[in-house]
């Protein structure tokens, strides 16, 4: 799903702020083809106090895309909730990914910095005993029958 707001990292394009003739507008659809978009679970809008249903911008992105999945493509409802379904999967693990590579990086540059401290550089952080030669022989014990 392409995000054709400029402003997609801004906490703007999140807030469901957007009511629904708005937002049907804003889509080029029927309001009712919201509320029924809603009933099947293909976008989740937010909730008035008054129980009017409120969209974000990026709602109002993922209903094109679910318009352009069902008119352009031809793919039935289920099957574009399925593939936005897989599609939030793909960005939580991006996002995941992306958390694990900073967290990875920081602790290499931490590994650099200790190093560095290290009163022999290029030597372990934590000392080891030299490997043994030893010969270990296993034998399996015999069952007694």
């Amino acid at each position: 799903m392409s995000d054709e707001f400029v402003g997609s990292g801004d906490p703007a394009y999140e807030a469901k702020v957007l009511m629904i003739s708005v937002a049907a507008r804003m889509a080029g659809m029927h309001p009712q083809t919201l509320r029924q978009y809603d009933r099947l679970g293909l976008v989740q809008p937010g909730r008035a106090a008054g129980g009017g249903r409120r969209y974000s911008v990026r709602d109002v992105v993922l209903l094109r895309e679910v318009q352009r999945l069902s008119q352009d493509d031809g793919i039935n409802l289920a099957g574009v909730k399925r593939i936005i379904g897989l599609e939030r999967l793909l960005e939580q693990a991006q996002q995941r990914v992306a958390r694990l590579e900073a967290e990875l990086d920081a602790a290499y540059r931490r590994i650099a910095e200790l190093e560095a401290l290290a009163r022999f550089p290029g030597s372990d952080l934590v000392p080891t005993n030299r490997t043994s030669t030893a010969l270990v022989v296993w034998r399996p014990r015999r069952t007694e029958r």
